[in-house]
């Protein structure tokens, strides 16, 4: 089964971001908890929530995805961007629990010159204080491109992240195509070893989304620019072959192109047409 989507506004609310997927021909989608750039989280709608899994329910969606603000960063420098990653991580993850047993994507952080071992304790301490054991809602750890000092950017860096984790079945791993593209993982030529070293490092097991994107750059350029489908250095059949493999069966795949809203229909369409 294919779940596709990409990410839609969560201004209107649950069942408004499920209805629009539908309309585009997705069957999942992803959205941000609050604004990308921080601020307070709207409250939650309990009869809105109730609508959307009654929709989703009916239309036969799969997971979605919940991304946290890009401002959310775990292993800052400043005690203030620790202070406000830690708060916003508790919030978001209390008000996961009204859409149980879905999935809060964050991009691990950024150490800034502290070096990426000290960034990697400092992730994992504040896990620690957001996770517990009866919550529904599974963690990922995205995949990241590797510009600048950003932690996430090699397979061994999440897997030091989830073995300081002291509820790491809390945890999984959003695996980006641009990112790791860019990053230096070889998804075009190699993508077989590529998915044989992750499942080394980490554990297909621990596999639980995918972004769909192409890249600006080529293969270990290490700059995050993504590119419509098929309009980048990984192309569109390296990218239909890789979301192909039988071991990403069911997983959301969700889009994160620079498009508008028909510009995804139009990349849904000719994903599911090529899938």
């Amino acid at each position: 089964m294919l779940y596709i989507g990409c990410h839609l506004s969560s201004s209107k609310g649950f069942l408004a971001m499920g209805k629009q997927a539908y309309e585009i021909g997705a069957n999942t989608f992803q959205f941000f908890t609050r604004n990308p750039r921080g601020g307070a989280a709207k409250p939650i709608d309990e009869a809105d929530v109730k609508a959307y899994l009654e929709f989703a329910e009916e239309h036969n969606f799969g997971k979605i995805v919940a991304h946290a603000p890009y401002t959310l960063n775990a292993c800052g420098k400043e005690e203030r961007v620790r202070d406000f990653a830690l708060a916003t991580f508790k919030d978001d993850l209390q008000r996961m629990e009204y859409i149980p047993g879905n999935y809060y994507n964050f991009h691990p952080g950024s150490h800034v010159g502290q070096g990426a071992e000290k960034g990697i304790d400092m992730i994992a301490e504040i896990l620690n204080q957001v996770l517990w054991e009866d919550m529904q809602t599974t963690v990922l750890l995205e995949t990241m491109a590797g510009k600048g000092s950003e932690i996430g950017r090699s397979f061994e860096e999440l897997r030091a992240i989830i073995d300081k984790t002291e509820l790491d079945c809390k945890l999984g791993v959003c695996l980006d195509t641009c990112h790791i593209s860019d990053g230096g993982y070889d998804i075009i030529n190699n993508a077989d070893e590529v998915i044989k070293q992750f499942d080394a490092v980490v554990g297909l097991d621990r596999l639980k989304a995918i972004h769909l994107n192409d890249s600006m750059n080529p293969v270990g350029a290490h700059k995050d620019r993504h590119a419509k489908i098929g309009e980048g250095h990984i192309g569109f059949e390296a990218l239909m072959s890789f979301i192909k493999r039988p071991e990403f069966e069911g997983l959301p795949i969700n889009l994160e192109t620079p498009n508008d809203i028909q510009g995804y229909a139009k990349e849904i369409e000719m994903i599911k047409e090529a899938y």
